[in-house]
């Protein structure tokens, strides 16, 4: 019974879908869960701390329930935009009302869209990184899947990787950094992926003109199925969820360096260059990925079985509570900043 806890990961699209069905208030219900209940039951059920044993890790590595749990987001994601396109369609909303269904189209996008796409790109079956790509599509952020595996997971904890924020860095100046430099490094490596199978910018394995194909596809589906409001708040609803995805990105790496060694090379990435939360409820809803230490430790590894190192830096609170404090700067530098390890610190 205990492995069904990740059925709480389906709270999110419910209140989505609360969301999406009411006027007034109760168009913010998904953004009222996500950062005022989320973040009180996690300060009420606290964190845990203890690692699986070799028996159960290895019962959980073959249990397929944990991947069919990932699998189900795919039609609940892509049925409930769609219930939402159709309500902006057909609805008469003020202004405070289409803010309350954007956010809360754009959370339901982040996490159970660009989360489970993130996990499930990791895997190694077509299959399985087709649905990744596939989930992508709504967030219009479709080239985060070649730079996040090919880029982040190498440059992780470095000044080239896009998504580690540097010390004393906002999370808005981080947004344009980030989702620029993660754009332009995306079409880098696709053009080196190609480039060592001596194939051309016009190939059919071209990932990258897939998706400037794909996305704007998408949207135009929207604007024939919909209206053309419809397809304004599909690209608002998208546009909301990766800045959502970057605070993330933000509060999973802030500060944190890696040295280089003495042939000019960074260290491998150890489970101390990623801040790590083990808040239980942000755990489960997020599919433990804020136990993101572990994650970049070993990438390969899925969600079901990491764990929590000592040495990883632990943020203070969960990651709910954390993207919140991001978005006021001087609280955030006030909190972390003594939290960054002073050898990683720039020299003053």
């Amino acid at each position: 019974m205990k492995d069904l806890k990740y059925l709480f990961a389906y709270t999110v699209p419910l209140a989505a879908f609360i969301s999406f069905s009411s006027t007034g208030i109760g168009t913010y219900a998904a953004v009222i869960y996500a950062f005022v209940v989320l973040p009180f039951l996690d300060v009420v059920l606290g964190k845990n701390t203890t690692n699986l044993d070799d028996k159960a890790r290895n019962s959980k590595a073959i249990n397929t329930l944990f991947d069919w749990m990932l699998y189900f987001n795919l039609p609940i994601v892509f049925g409930l935009i769609s219930y939402c396109l159709f309500q902006v369609s057909t609805q008469s909303y003020t202004t405070s009302e289409w803010i309350g269904l954007s956010l809360s189209a754009g959370i339901l996008l982040a996490t159970n869209g660009i989360n489970v796409a993130h996990e499930l790109g990791h895997r190694q079956s077509f299959l399985e990184r087709t649905m990744s790509k596939t989930l992508y599509i709504p967030c219009l952020y479709m080239h985060f899947y070649i730079e996040h595996n090919f880029g982040h997971h190498i440059k992780v904890a470095t000044p080239e990787d896009g998504a580690t924020a540097k010390y004393n860095q906002n999370v808005y100046a981080f947004w344009i950094r980030s989702v620029s430099k993660q754009y332009a490094d995306a079409w880098k490596k696709q053009m080196e992926l190609l480039s060592t199978k001596n194939r051309s910018f016009f190939s059919f394995y071209n990932d990258m003109l897939w998706y400037h194909l794909i996305q704007p596809l998408y949207l135009f589906a929207v604007l024939v199925l919909f209206s053309q409001t419809a397809m304004l708040f599909a690209i608002a609803a998208g546009l909301i969820s990766f800045l959502f995805l970057e605070c993330i990105n933000y509060i999973e790496h802030y500060g944190l360096l890696r040295s280089k060694t003495p042939s000019g090379r960074y260290e491998r990435v150890q489970t101390h260059h990623s801040w790590n939360s083990n808040y239980n409820i942000g755990r489960i809803v997020l599919y433990e990925l804020t136990r993101h230490s572990d994650h970049h430790f070993k990438s390969a590894k899925k969600y079901q079985l990491l764990e929590t190192h000592k040495e990883s830096p632990h943020l203070p609170m969960g990651y709910p509570a954390s993207i919140l404090l991001s978005l006021v700067p001087p609280l955030w530098f006030f909190v972390m900043n003594p939290k960054v390890p002073t050898d990683m610190k720039p020299a003053v």
